[in-house]
């Protein structure tokens, strides 16, 4: 009996501690490039934390990736990045241009552009994307401009990012 008490403890133990834990991140992916003049965004994050922030912020029912869908999601979409997100180039103020959002899995992918943009040596970032929401949320912010790679690491305590070229 003894022995049966043992293995049933050393199944249970590990299994306790791994309670159940949501991670709160988004990736966003910033590309210059010089041939086009334009810098390059591509941001996902989770579909439910970006349903619930929408659901919340405009008392509506997105129902993402579903028949339900609201036709005219892409509304709430902009409104939102357009005031969770900014960009600076170069200590100038620049707004982006939205593309478009694709859903793979449980992700949307938003797609955005600055164009006009000659040169690029320093990029400053604000990313509040739902950390209003989710005070644990994370904005990982990745930039590539020719062949230099930076990332930096936002939260809501540190919504803001300068990295120089």
């Amino acid at each position: 009996m003894k022995f049966k008490k043992t293995i049933l403890l050393l199944f249970i133990i590990p299994l306790l501690s791994f309670s159940a834990h949501k991670y709160y991140l988004s990736l966003t992916q910033i590309e210059y490039r010089s041939e086009l003049q334009s810098v390059q965004i591509t941001i996902n994050v989770f579909m439910d934390d970006i349903e619930e922030a929408l659901n919340k912020d405009n008392n509506i029912d997105l129902q993402l990736h579903t028949k339900k869908e609201l036709p005219n999601n892409d509304v709430y979409f902009i409104q939102y990045l357009k005031e969770k997100l900014h960009f600076k180039i170069d200590d100038v103020a620049k707004e982006f241009n939205y593309i478009g959002k694709e859903y793979e899995g449980d992700l949307v992918y938003f797609y955005l552009e600055i164009e006009k943009i000659e040169k690029l040596n320093a990029i400053e970032i604000e990313n509040k994307i739902l950390t209003t929401h989710f005070p644990k949320q994370q904005n990982l912010i990745k930039f590539k401009v020719g062949k230099n790679h930076k990332s930096i690491l936002l939260d809501a305590k540190n919504d803001k990012g300068l990295l120089k070229f």
